[in-house]
């Protein structure tokens, strides 16, 4: 969420919502509520408890080396009609698209 939170503001000169969706318990072990409260992103963030959402777009990662019962990390860019314009999906909980992919496909995703 740091990535995004440092990169915000090109974010929104591009013109696009920045929401997180964590596959996490909200008062679970990693205090996902209380992360919230203490960094107070200017995004909002979605905790995805039984895995819904991070299922519907097959993501979830129900056990691994690095993993159990998350989702991998994975940004989806999405135009203003909900087409979905690019994805990208790490292999690993510490892989992350590089920030000028992202900025790149939000750019790309208004030309389609």
């Amino acid at each position: 969420m740091t990535q995004f939170e440092s990169a915000y503001d090109e974010f929104s000169k591009r013109g696009a919502a920045v929401v997180v969706i964590a596959a996490q318990k909200l008062d679970g072990l990693f205090k996902g509520k209380e992360q919230i409260q203490r960094r107070k992103y200017p995004f909002p963030v979605l905790f995805d408890e039984n895995r819904e959402v991070t299922r519907a777009y097959g993501v979830h990662h129900a056990i691994g080396i690095d993993a159990f019962n998350i989702a991998r990390p994975a940004i989806f860019v999405i135009n203003a009609e909900g087409k979905i314009c690019w994805i990208a999906v790490s292999s690993s909980q510490t892989e992350r698209p590089r920030l000028e992919d992202i900025l790149t496909a939000i750019e790309a995703c208004g030309k389609y």
